[in-house]
């Protein structure tokens, strides 16, 4: 049973009360938007097609088949569409079937964080069992064991790393990491918005410095770059990896109806300006919303205020005498 018109009598409810009135800046319905559909390519290698046949994925997102297709063709490309709209599978497809295809080929895999790095090792060890193929994949990163680093310069050919290890741990010891540098096919840089200001600027340094030592080494890898919505991506991607760029940003993927309201926290002193914390108009809001058994998210700034925030609403659950631990905190 849909949710939305329980959401619309909540805001309904909040407009009617001046407390939460006087916060909400602003409140908007975005409409829902159909998936735009495309075929999966009949050429890819009969254990992906079998794979995507048991995750049950029957079809693409047109967005996915267009980002597809430009990287089989060699093309530099970069993905821009919203949250959740299967862009892993943008590159996981075209990486697999190659490697596939060339067994002594290797890809580099780069996340700005180690949590994240992970979460896509699991997406894309789970695509590589289901189709019952040898392509050895590993993280590296600083939590990765003395002894099995000398495993994964040796026969991993997918390495999954963040910026920092491939500056570090990897470029200035190539000649121990041979078989990668020489045989590098693809370099995926995902969360491609993080790299800006100072931090875009040392990635764009280091990707110059692996891209020379592939040369050096004979290899000459394709880019694949994956952002959340941004207003310059190609610009972005163009300017951190160095290479032209293909921009794939109209997204086929489904857009559910969403309400979205702006709230701001009420003045606690105008001669300053000061305004009260969003931690408590958020401790508010959420309480609001789990008393009426809606499942919530919230994000916050820094870890310690996901402590902070998990202590208020398990203390109001309490309060309530429901269940505390239906609270979890969350700090990848």
């Amino acid at each position: 049973m849909s949710t939305h018109p329980t959401i619309a009598h909540l805001l309904g409810e909040w407009l009617e009360e001046p407390s939460m009135a006087n916060v909400m800046t602003s409140a908007r319905q975005i409409e829902a938007v159909p998936a735009n559909f495309a075929s999966i390519p009949s050429n890819l290698d009969p254990r992906l097609l079998r794979a995507l046949d048991a995750a049950n994925i029957k079809q693409l997102y047109s967005h996915q088949r267009e980002a597809i297709d430009a990287a089989v063709r060699g093309e530099n490309t970069v993905l821009v569409t919203p949250t959740a709209s299967g862009k892993s599978l943008c590159f996981n497809v075209p990486v697999l079937n190659d490697l596939m295809a060339n067994p002594d080929g290797r890809a580099l895999f780069l996340y700005p964080t180690k949590a994240l790095t992970q979460d896509q090792y699991n997406s894309v060890h789970n695509m590589i069992e289901r189709a019952e193929a040898d392509i050895r994949t590993f993280t590296f990163d600083g939590d990765t064991p003395a002894d099995a680093r000398m495993a994964v310069r040796e026969v991993g050919q997918i390495v999954l790393t963040n910026p920092d290890m491939l500056h570090a741990g990897i470029l200035p010891h190539h000649t121990k990491w041979l078989k990668l540098l020489r045989n590098l096919r693809w370099v995926i840089v995902d969360e491609l918005h993080a790299y800006k200001g100072v931090f875009g600027s040392h990635l764009a340094n280091v990707i110059r410095r692996l891209k020379r030592i592939c040369a050096f080494h004979g290899s000459n890898p394709t880019f694949i770059g994956a952002s959340a919505t941004i207003a310059n991506p190609k610009e972005l991607a163009s300017r951190l990896l160095e290479v032209p760029v293909t921009l794939v940003e109209r997204s086929g993927a489904p857009r559910a109806e969403r309400h979205m309201v702006f709230a701001n926290p009420p003045i606690v002193n105008r001669q300053l300006g000061i305004r009260g914390s969003y931690l408590h108009l958020t401790r508010r809001i959420v309480a609001k919303l789990l008393r009426k058994k809606l499942p919530t998210i919230v994000f916050v700034t820094s870890r310690v205020n996901v402590e902070i925030l998990v202590k208020y609403l398990r203390e109001d659950q309490i309060k309530r005498n429901q269940d505390p631990d239906a609270i979890q905190g969350y700090r990848g």
